[in-house]
């Protein structure tokens, strides 16, 4: 490895180059290197000032996060650096460029004027790992943009670009990227002998908008969430304090958020995100070429499937079995890019591009020259198994064939495609366009190049996968399953779909996007209980008379949510009301199943029926090396299931509560049940770690972390 930091001069300037590919992120090992560079310019006192720029692709796009982690680690070093040069007595210019993200910003703000190529963005992204800028973030940029302006920019992460970076006053001039040096060099003898414009000499008040009513509102509305609250007391010492006592409070809560639960769940689902793509044996394997794609089955899935693919470029063929399917398919991918394009989401050119891209034909054979087939059919195993050997006879050889399915055996559909190499499972999240968690199931059969082309497919559509074994439900559903049976077993026992929800719901206990009654009323009570009910006839299912007997009585009764007006909840419109009707049914279950009835459930009693089930399953899923790693699991339920990211996922905050408090409960609900069905059975795996005091979240099978397409 060359240096990390270089100087060089031209025509008495001085040049600092950046140079720690991919993203230049300041390392401790950068950041040593940077300090040391700098202090030789302030001293070269014949220089007249100061240029910093980035190699290859992008300036600084944040810190190193790993560095986080180190039971040392501090700020301070790099925070030293940004003070001296920001009181160099000679200009100092930064030229940025790509991404400026975190500490690449807080680098560039230390400047005493900036300049950045066309297509620049900025953004301060530390909010999405439940912490704040800590490098004097949080007081220079609301000296530069305004303290509205900045809030904004630091409690919510997203970017800005260069013309708005510009308005705002982050940034001084623009340039192409090809002429920025030479910008640079030119600006540094332009400002040679004036006075510095030191950022932290500048007033907060005369720069912006002051209101912080939306970071207020942010605080009130995220408890467990220190970020913001801490977001919200740099922002009032920036408009308060000056800047040297300013400082003095962003370390401090900055220092302790960085040890913060939070913070740790979010770190931990940054990495464990990137970890869920390396998968073992994959190393060495080259890919299958995807360039074209074919979906079959174009209802509410296949479509959005389509307009993922269409949307990151791929030509798309849509198949239906006939016209009038078709243009059905074809009007609800319309109806959805015009969507997008009214909401701001996607403009008319893209959006023209995008239609251009997908082609509509009836029957198979339309799909016999595309590179990957991805089967979208109704969930139902013979309809699936009846295409799979359709496809094996259409498909050219070496072309991939992926069923999408939730739940359903990915070896069977393999297996009747005569090819069962050649076939993957995926398990898209509706709407596929928009969910970013793919799970791709890996069959027995499946083939290394098969799975590897699949994840670069993933990558390439913007999605969040982990890869899965097969078995009923794979990773997600098959934990969402005891998740749901626990809910409505809590129901028969006198909880109310209320009850159980708002538990879930709420962010000082848990914070679930949705409890688990409003998600399968949203989903349709009745797609739950038909799969549900085809698994117990299977056999593989639970032989237990009063197995999840409310949602299958529901599903009888025509009570299947918001499509039906009433479910769990009874809805006028989109408001959910209780629901005597399913209250009644509720009752009426417990006396036929022998249910004891109870006038409440504790809150707490609730969360752990619903929690740590999930938990046990999880690994149990381990256990059989249905998921690589423990991690992966959490990926699952953060980015398909509404988990709340700063929680973790299931299985950190389960080690966060403690493994053997989790054990023990199972322990104690056995007990209290009977456990004649072995619901509450707890895993070897999780007894094992639960005694030594390991963590569900670090376990791993496999040999290696290996494979990242």
């Amino acid at each position: 490895m060359g240096k990390l930091v270089s100087i060089s001069t031209r025509d008495n300037v001085v040049i600092l180059e950046i140079d720690n590919p991919p993203v230049n992120a300041l390392s401790r090992q950068l950041i040593e290197e940077l300090s040391r560079q700098v202090d030789a310019f302030l001293d070269m006192p014949d220089a007249l000032g100061l240029v910093i720029h980035g190699a290859g692709r992008t300036f600084v796009a944040g810190g190193d996060i790993a560095d986080f982690e180190r039971p040392d680690f501090s700020p301070k070093r790099l925070n030293d650096t940004l003070l001296r040069l920001e009181g160099s007595l000679r200009p100092v210019v930064a030229l940025v460029h790509g991404t400026v993200l975190g500490g690449g910003l807080e680098l560039a703000m230390a400047c005493h004027h900036r300049i950045a190529a066309t297509g620049t963005r900025f953004g301060m992204p530390e909010i999405n790992l439940g912490l704040i800028p800590g490098s004097h973030g949080t007081q220079r940029l609301p000296r530069l943009v305004g303290l509205g302006p900045a809030a904004d920019m630091i409690a919510t992460g997203k970017m800005i670009g260069v013309e708005q970076g510009q308005s705002l006053g982050l940034i001084d001039a623009v340039s192409g990227k090809d002429d920025l040096l030479s910008a640079g060099v030119a600006a540094v003898k332009k400002l040679a002998g004036a006075e510095p414009r030191r950022t932290s000499a500048l007033n907060v008040a005369a720069t912006g908008a002051d209101d912080l009513s939306s970071l207020e509102a942010k605080v009130a509305a995220s408890p467990g969430q220190p970020a913001y609250d801490a977001a919200l007391k740099s922002m009032i010492a920036a408009r308060d304090m000056g800047f040297a006592d300013g400082i003095g409070v962003e370390a401090e809560l900055f220092a302790d958020l960085v040890k913060s639960p939070a913070s740790r769940a979010l770190r931990y689902q940054f990495f464990a995100e990137r970890t869920a793509m390396k998968i073992p044996g994959l190393g060495d394997v080259s890919p299958r070429a995807v360039e074209t794609v074919g979906v079959l089955g174009i209802g509410t899935m296949g479509a959005g499937i389509a307009l993922a693919a269409a949307l990151a470029g791929f030509p798309v063929t849509l198949v239906e079995v006939d016209q009038a399917a078709l243009d059905r398919g074809m009007n609800r991918v319309q109806d959805t890019i015009g969507g997008m394009v009214k909401r701001g989401r996607l403009g008319e050119a893209e959006a023209a591009a995008c239609r251009a891209r997908m082609t509509g034909a009836v029957g198979l054979e339309a799909l016999g020259k595309v590179d990957l087939v991805i089967e979208a059919v109704f969930e139902d195993m013979q309809l699936k198994c009846d295409i799979a050997a359709s496809l094996g006879n259409t498909c050219k050889p070496g072309a991939i064939i992926a069923t999408n399915t939730s739940t359903l055996d990915v070896d069977v559909i393999a297996g009747k495609t005569g090819r069962a190499g050649d076939v993957v499972g995926t398990h898209f999240f509706s709407p596929a366009h928009i969910m970013k968690l793919l799970e791709v199931v890996r069959g027995d059969k499946t083939a290394p190049d098969v799975l590897k082309a699949i994840l670069a497919f993933a990558r390439k559509i913007g999605k969040t996968v982990v890869v899965s074994g097969v078995c009923y439900g794979f990773i997600g559903n098959r934990m969402a399953e005891v998740y749901m049976r626990e809910s409505e077993r809590m129901q028969l026992e006198g909880a109310t779909p209320g009850d159980i929800d708002n538990v879930a719901e709420d962010p000082g206990t848990w914070g679930m996007a949705m409890g688990p009654s409003r998600m399968l009323d949203m989903a349709g009570v009745d797609v739950g209980a038909r799969t549900v009910i085809e698994w117990i006839k299977s056999g593989e299912g639970p032989q237990d008379p009063s197995y999840r007997i409310l949602c299958r009585e529901m599903f009888a009764a025509d009570l299947h949510g918001q499509k039906t007006g009433q479910g769990y909840y009874r809805y006028e419109g989109r408001k959910a009301l209780p629901n005597p009707a399913t209250h009644d049914l509720a009752r009426d279950l417990a006396g036929k199943y022998g249910v004891d009835r109870r006038d409440a459930l504790s809150r707490e009693e609730i969360l752990e029926r619903l929690l740590f089930p999930m938990v046990n399953e999880a690994a149990r899923i381990l256990e059989e090396g249905i998921a690589y790693r423990g991690a992966d699991i959490d990926v699952v339920w953060t980015n398909g299931y509404g988990f709340p990211r700063w929680r973790g996922g299931p299985l950190f905050m389960a080690d966060e509560i403690g493994l053997q408090k989790v054990v023990d409960r199972m322990d104690y609900y056995a007990r209290e049940t009977g456990n004649a069905w072995g619901y509450w059975d707890v895993s070897p795996l999780l007894r094992r770690l639960a005694s030594e005091g390991g963590r569900l979240s670090d376990w791993e099978n496999g040999n290696g972390n290996e494979g990242t397409p």
